[in-house]
């Protein structure tokens, strides 16, 4: 291949974005080139971004569009390669009518990988019979301030949460033959203040520990094959730039063999943004030679100034032809080299070959393919609405719930349904959910995809139950006027239900989602004066959260009659609630980040050292209102019988204990079993606890289980002073919790022998055995 035909494969192709820059990606008018499709096809071309997930598209008119697009580029360069297809897949295929599901943060509160896999795969699916290669997912991000607007993108403030599910959304993606792309490497959701895009300042111990660990999960066990740089720079080195980082440890170390992809404009930023590149050709260099090897979203760095410093000497042609390599080898295994490749998307291909209505796709039209593909089905729709029901959170509950349906039952006869996300088809989705990622750019489109308001779903969930509605206050406004219609319908209720949260967006058109950054953690707006008038009426409150964070609740904490928290819980999401309220559903989630009592106290996360907890030397207690992995039941459960069998291991050895867990209610429910480790004497600070292990417990009511914990010394391990990841001797406390504020048992055990030093081949997983017991209930 000539020079311009390997650099080529190295970038993609924008083709209907937008040059201001005011939509979908930051700074996007000043590092992006104009180009002309016609002038690079023939060299070829690496990805195309985002063809569906640009505007609004029918799902089969933009397969049409995409085949032949790859028709064009596969013909017009000598050796006949077409180009890899790109989208974001977030939460669903991120196209018009495709399946909206939860977002990540509620993936985290479901606390149950194989459904997340399962809910992966699907998405996958959708997205390879339409022509799509890779998706820009999951995100690996733990989260460390809630102030960062991207929380809700993150699974949860717990590296271990954060690996398990991802590695089993990367397993479903790539079970369905769609690369998955690893987010956003490393250290992004560290910046200072929560602030996007601000710089990192964090050590390199907490880096290995925390921010690195849920990658080096997903790498070992998922079989990943795209990595994505963040855009930070953590103390001073930004990582499209960390040579260490991209190539050191993620290919030298852990072994990784697949791509490396610029965040949108990643490679540009450094110089515009970082300034640690004079010219754009020092950037491509820089970045080349740190081991990215394909720019986002569309040629920069990477066209015109990779070549001139090429020619010049500056950049060895060597970078290009070991990232023009890794490009081919995974076109290769997508099968977009072979012989017998085809532009035609498998949804046609193999309607087709089924004897249905894809024999006349190459010759088709637009309009009569309109409306033959469909992304949301109704079996997507009801995976979406399982992940939703399991990722609703009940917080608080004083008795109130669940609701009677039935009059003679006791149903409340009005129910007062009051705040901003009572009637908001949106309120579920979360800012890289197609309606508003690039819908809202869109007002004249049609959402795509049912979304049931609140409202609607609570009269179809309580048909004997009159509910009136009103809107009290907008997200993120600050007017008090509609406070009075409020409290009239309240006051005239039953029962009042408070639809509080936010508004996805991007880029400060929202108060959550990229470029929504919040200053504290109080509720957006006046919506806490409003919860505050509500529950000064005396009418029971139920607190209902659609939100992308956590929020500091005030007075609900301890007044509201319940409190129940889903994260963008996706199209299924109010029907998930208004079964959660109704006990049709019973609650299972769990926090996956903890909730303030105070609104100022954060940054903090249960993973605080313990100068990072409450103490007499300081006026701020960040003690949280809500604790991570915390969740009510309509039932209760008795832990009880705990056995150490193996108590004292070598720092090679392992650990083995066992406990009862019984469902003592009436109601079937289930229990997350959760796992801590706590370390009370390490040669370095330690956080209190960190999970090491969890696993959902279904018991019917009387009904028991047997655990049984296996816990390598491996997961005591850490990051040492000399930078090497050691186990140390010494006692240790194994916490067999509901959640990290409830500790139901724990055990004292003891490491024996030398301190021993582990790598990246340690045992990364504690094994939690479950046998359902036969005795009678």
């Amino acid at each position: 291949m000539t020079l311009p035909e390997k650099i080529s494969q190295l970038f993609g192709v924008w083709v209907g974005a937008s040059d201001e820059g005011a939509e979908v990606a930051p700074f996007q008018h000043d590092v992006a080139e104009a180009v002309a499709l016609d002038d690079l096809l023939p060299y070829g071309l690496g990805q195309l971004t985002r063809p569906f997930g640009t505007a609004p598209v029918d799902p089969a008119v933009g397969a049409l569009s995409l085949s032949r697009t790859q028709e064009r580029i596969a013909g017009a360069n000598r050796f006949g390669i077409p180009a890899l297809a790109h989208e974001e897949c977030l939460a669903g295929f991120a196209t018009w009518g495709a399946t909206a599901y939860p977002v990540p943060l509620s993936w985290g509160a479901a606390f149950d990988p194989e459904l997340v896999r399962e809910m992966a795969a699907a998405i996958g699916r959708d997205m390879r019979s339409v022509g799509v290669h890779q998706g820009l997912a999951p995100v690996l991000d733990v989260v460390r301030d809630a102030r960062w607007g991207r929380v809700e993108e993150t699974i949860g403030e717990d590296p271990y949460l954060v690996g398990t599910i991802a590695t089993a959304y990367v397993r479903g993606l790539e079970s369905a033959g769609v690369v998955a792309t690893l987010k956003h490497f490393a250290g992004y959701s560290a910046s200072r203040a929560g602030r996007n895009l601000a710089p990192v300042g964090m050590g390199a111990r907490e880096r290995a520990d925390v921010i690195l660990t849920p990658f080096e999960m997903a790498v070992r066990e998922s079989g990943v094959r795209s990595v994505m740089h963040a855009y930070t720079d953590t103390d001073g080195v930004p990582s499209a730039a960390d040579g260490p980082l991209l190539t050191g440890l993620l290919r030298e170390t852990w072994g990784f063999e697949g791509t490396v992809v610029a965040d949108y404009f990643g490679i540009a930023f450094l110089k515009t943004l970082h300034g640690v590149a004079g010219t754009f050709g020092e950037a491509a260099g820089a970045a080349l030679g740190a081991g990215v090897d394909v720019e986002l979203p569309t040629v920069k760095a990477f066209g015109r100034p990779l070549t001139d410093a090429i020619t010049a000497g500056v950049v060895p042609e060597a970078l290009v032809d070991r990232a023009v390599r890794r490009v081919l080898v995974q076109k290769a295994q997508l099968g977009l080299l072979d012989a017998n490749w085809t532009p035609v998307p498998p949804v046609f291909t193999e309607a087709a070959g089924a004897g249905g209505g894809g024999g006349g796709f190459a010759g088709g039209t637009a309009d009569a393919l309109r409306g033959t593909v469909r992304l949301d089905t109704d079996e997507n729709r009801a995976l979406a609405r399982r992940v939703a029901e399991q990722a609703v959170v009940l917080l608080r509950n004083d008795g109130t719930l669940p609701l009677a349906v039935d009059t003679a039952a006791g149903a409340p006869g009005r129910i007062a349904l009051i705040g901003p996300n009572a009637d908001a088809p949106t309120a579920v989705l979360g800012c890289y959910a197609f309606p508003v990622h690039v819908g809202s750019q869109h007002p004249e489109t049609s959402l795509g995809i049912e979304l049931p308001t609140l409202r609607q779903a609570l009269a179809a969930e309580f048909p004997r139950s009159e509910i009136v509605a009103a809107h009290g206050a907008d997200i993120d406004g600050i007017a008090t006027g509609g406070f009075g219609e409020a409290v009239e319908l309240a006051r005239g209720a039953d029962l009042v239900i408070a639809a509080l949260g936010d508004r996805a967006g991007l880029f400060g058109r929202g108060t959550s989602g990229e470029g929504c950054d919040a200053e504290s953690l109080a509720l957006p707006g006046v919506q806490q004066q409003l919860l505050d008038t509500l529950l000064d009426t005396g009418v029971p409150v139920v607190v209902t959260l659609l939100a992308g964070r956590p929020y500091a609740l005030g007075r609900a904490v301890d007044e509201a009659a319940a409190v129940v928290q889903s994260f963008f819980p996706g199209e299924e999401g109010t029907t998930a609630i208004a079964s959660v309220l109704s006990g049709r559903t019973e609650p299972s989630g769990r926090l996956p980040v903890s909730v303030p009592r105070h609104p100022g106290s954060q940054p903090s996360t249960y993973l605080a050292a313990r100068l990072g907890h409450f103490s007499d030397v300081s006026s701020v207690d960040p003690s949280p209102a809500f604790g991570f992995g915390h969740g009510l039941a309509y039932t209760s459960f008795e832990w009880s019988g705990l056995v150490v069998e193996h108590g004292r291991a070598p720092t090679d050895g392992e650990f083995t204990l066992s406990c009862t867990v019984r469902n003592t209610g009436a109601r079937e429910g289930t229990e997350v079993f959760q796992v801590y480790l706590h370390d009370p004497v390490a040669s370095v600070v330690q956080p209190v606890q960190r999970l090491i292990g969890y696993v959902r417990l279904g018991l019917a009511p009387g009904r028991a289980a047997r655990v049984r914990v296996t816990v390598p010394a491996d997961l005591a391990s850490f990051t040492g002073r000399d930078g090497d990841r050691i186990v140390e001797p010494g006692d240790l406390e194994l916490r067999l919790s509901a959640s990290s504020t409830d500790v139901r048992l724990a055990a004292r055990v003891t490491l024996t022998g030398p301190v021993r030093t582990v790598d990246h081949t340690r045992r990364l997983h504690t094994s939690l055995a479950t046998e359902i017991l036969t005795d009678a209930p």
